[in-house]
């Protein structure tokens, strides 16, 4: 597949780059913010294309037929740059992959995200804008698959996991490595297509754990 990677330069979407190019089943290109970015993810194997998620970025899904949101705003960032980036942004992404036709979509969300209420006050706004982005994909009618890691990482990955579409208590770990091989082995998973689940590091293989969901 010809893949999108947005958020590329980001620490999970630079994993999901390197995964992507090192498959050799997919054609990668990686949306970067920072030009200064553009030789690493080349040298990841991936086109790099400089845009920004508070523009017109619909140019990035051309000649694609498919998207990995893996962006996302950061911890030191305020309120108006969560919902620009998280929620409207990954909104407008879920828009313009609808204007091209894209054939899959690929949402990097989080655990907890559907009871933001329940999350300490200072991760709440994060969880609101990223419940806000899931529905409107899930309403689009693009073939969508959401995944909602625990906390991350940045161990070496294991492989395994456990996957469920909701864990109570909320809670648990797992490797950035662990989620970039979800987001990518999601995109040939027929199961896994139109499904929303959560992951954390555990006992079960991961493309064993996407054929169960």
């Amino acid at each position: 597949m010809n893949v999108l990677v947005i958020g590329a330069g980001g620490l999970t979407g630079k994993r999901v780059v390197k995964r992507l190019a090192e498959s050799n089943q997919h054609l990668v290109r990686s949306m970067i913010r920072k030009a200064e970015q553009t030789d690493e993810m080349e040298k990841l194997g991936a086109k790099a294309i400089l845009a920004d998620l508070e523009q017109d970025f619909s140019f990035t899904m051309n000649d694609v037929n498919a998207v990995i949101f893996a962006a996302g705003s950061g911890s030191a960032t305020g309120h108006d740059k969560t919902v620009a980036i998280d929620q409207e942004g990954a909104k407008k992404a879920v828009d313009f992959a609808k204007e091209k036709g894209i054939e899959r979509f690929i949402m990097l969300s989080s655990m907890g995200t559907e009871t933001p209420e329940e999350a300490p006050p200072a991760l709440q706004p994060y969880l609101e804008a990223k419940k806000a982005a899931d529905e409107y994909l899930m309403k689009s009618g693009l073939n969508f698959t959401i995944v909602r890691p625990g906390s991350l990482t940045d161990e070496p990955g294991t492989g395994m996991i456990d996957l469920a579409a909701q864990f109570s208590p909320v809670g648990g770990t797992i490797s950035r490595d662990d989620v970039a091989q979800v987001l990518v082995e999601s995109l040939l998973t027929k199961e896994a297509e139109g499904k929303t689940f959560e992951i954390i590091s555990g006992s079960t293989p991961i493309k064993e754990a996407l054929t169960r969901t």
